[in-house]
C-alpha cells in the first residue's frame, strides 16, 4: 500500500509542485487549502505524513501543530513544515509544537521527499515487539507507547523514536549528527538546534524521569547509566 500524505497549502503553486513530486515518488497525496479542511481529513482519513504550511487563510498553522499533539489517536503522524516563516524562533517554536522536521521556503521539491522517506523509513524499521524497562520509563516499540511510573505519557514521532535511540543504549553519548542521523535520517549542521528542541520537549514529557536523559557538554546526549 502507497503511503498517504495530506498536504495543507493555500498557494495552488506550491501544492501542485508539492503533489507532483510525492506522486512521482510513489505517494498517494491529497491537498486541502485550509486549516477547517485539514481537521476534517485528519479526523476521518489520517495520513502516514502531514506537510503542512504554516500561513492558511482561517487559521495559523500551528494550531494544527498543537490539535494533533493532543489527540492520542493522530499523535503518531509525523509532520513536516513548509513555511515561509524561516526566522530561527519560528523554527523552534514549530519543533516545541511537534514538528517533526522544518523546511523554508523556497525549498527543493526532491529534498522535501527525501526529508519525508527519511522520516517514514525511520519509523517503520523500528524494531517489532520490543520493550524497553528503563528505570520509571517502559517504552513499547510495537504499540508505539510510552509510560512513565505507570502512567502513559503522549509522545510524538521523532520523540519516539528520539527515546528509543537513546534508551537502546544506556551510558552511550550520542552527539547531535549521529542523532540527526538516526532519528531523522540526514545529516546537517544547521540542524543541530533541533536535536536540542526535542530534547527539550522530549524531557518536560518524562516529567520526573527527565533526569535519565542527560547532556554532556560540548558533545551531545545519552541515557543515565542507572546503579545496579
Amino acid at each position: 500500500m502507497k503511503p498517504r500524505v495530506l498536504i495543507v497549502e493555500d498557494e495552488p503553486d506550491v501544492a501542485e509542485i508539492e503533489k507532483h513530486v510525492f506522486e512521482r515518488e510513489g505517494f498517494d497525496t491529497e491537498i486541502v487549502q485550509t486549516a477547517a479542511e485539514a481537521y476534517q481529513r485528519l479526523s476521518t482519513h489520517p495520513p502516514d505524513l502531514l506537510i503542512l504550511d504554516l500561513m492558511l487563510p482561517d487559521q495559523d498553522g500551528l494550531e494544527i501543530l498543537k490539535f494533533l499533539r493532543f489527540r492520542k489517536d493522530l499523535t503518531h503522524i509525523p509532520v513536516i513544515v513548509v513555511s515561509a516563516r524561516g526566522e530561527e524562533l519560528d523554527r523552534v517554536l514549530g519543533f516545541e509544537l511537534g514538528a517533526d522536521d522544518y523546511v523554508v521556503k523556497p525549498f527543493s521539491p526532491r529534498e522535501l521527499v527525501l526529508r519525508a522517506k527519511a522520516i517514514l523509513k525511520r519509523l517503520k524499521t523500528q524494531e517489532k515487539s520490543r520493550v524497553i524497562t528503563y528505570g520509571p520509563i517502559t517504552l513499547y516499540e510495537e504499540e508505539f507507547r510510552v509510560e512513565v511510573q505507570g502512567q502513559e505519557v503522549k509522545l510524538t514521532a521523532m520523540e519516539f523514536k528520539l527515546l528509543s535511540t537513546l534508551l537502546s543504549s544506556p551510558g552511550r553519548v550520542f552527539s547531535r549528527e549521529v542523532l540527526l542521523d538516526r532519528v531523522w535520517g540526514y545529516q546537517y549542521e544547521g540542524y543541530a538546534r533541533t536535536v536540542d528542541t526535542h530534547i527539550k520537549r522530549l524531557r518536560k514529557k518524562l516529567g520526573p524521569a527527565a533526569e535519565l536523559i542527560e547532556t554532556v557538554w560540548g558533545v551531545g546526549y545519552r541515557a543515565k547509566v542507572l546503579n545496579a
